[in-house]
């Protein structure tokens, strides 16, 4: 029992003395991802671009709920008409038909209108994807020849957050993050701004 107890302090000790050492070889760094993402000029390109292309989607699809309600108000005027007792019995069949048209073409309208809002909303989404695809493709390259270069071992996300939106690095000393270096080198080929007269 007493050379039990004997062996397995000694390992202990052994194991204790050896983490250190261990330790001290293992290069870890950290990098905001966010900060990283939303610094690279080519994000802020695709944002104006998609931007744009929502703003253009916003115009055409103003355009058709204006032309939707005008035909609902001549829907709404027929309507009124129709109910006119000095009517006579042939304007009063010639107002129906012409609201029943008018009804028809309003309910293909809005089917449009929602056919042409949900082809939108993925199309924006698609392009929204291709475009972040592509510029963490960018960051990455550069991240994993930083990596490659200084040798870490390790390197954590410090913007990640677990599942209980608890961030999944606590604390890492600012020496680790290597965040400023990576966006740099994204940025280095970014057209610079018009110099103001």
């Amino acid at each position: 029992m007493l050379k039990s107890l004997l062996l397995a302090a000694t390992v202990t000790g052994s194991l204790l003395a050896i983490a250190p050492t261990a330790q001290a070889q293992v290069k870890i760094g950290t990098l905001d991802m966010n900060a990283v993402f939303t610094s690279y000029h080519r994000t802020k390109d695709a944002e104006a671009k998609l931007n744009d292309a929502r703003a253009a989607a916003k115009t055409e699809l103003d355009q058709r709920l204006e032309t939707l309600k005008k035909s609902m108000e001549e829907i709404n005027t027929l309507n009124q008409s129709l109910e006119k007792p000095e009517l006579s019995k042939d304007a009063k069949e010639k107002a129906t038909k012409s609201r029943d048209e008018k009804v028809a073409e309003a309910r293909n309208l809005d089917r449009e209108i929602s056919e042409f809002r949900g082809t939108r909303e993925r199309q924006l989404q698609e392009q929204f994807l291709r475009m972040r695809k592509d510029i963490i493709e960018d960051i990455m390259k550069i991240v994993n020849d930083r990596v490659k270069n200084a040798g870490y071992d390790l390197v954590l996300d410090k913007s990640g957050m677990s599942m209980g939106q608890v961030p999944v690095v606590l604390f890492s000393a600012n020496s680790m993050d290597f965040s400023k270096d990576i966006i740099e080198a994204l940025n280095k080929d970014a057209a610079k701004p018009a110099a103001k007269p």
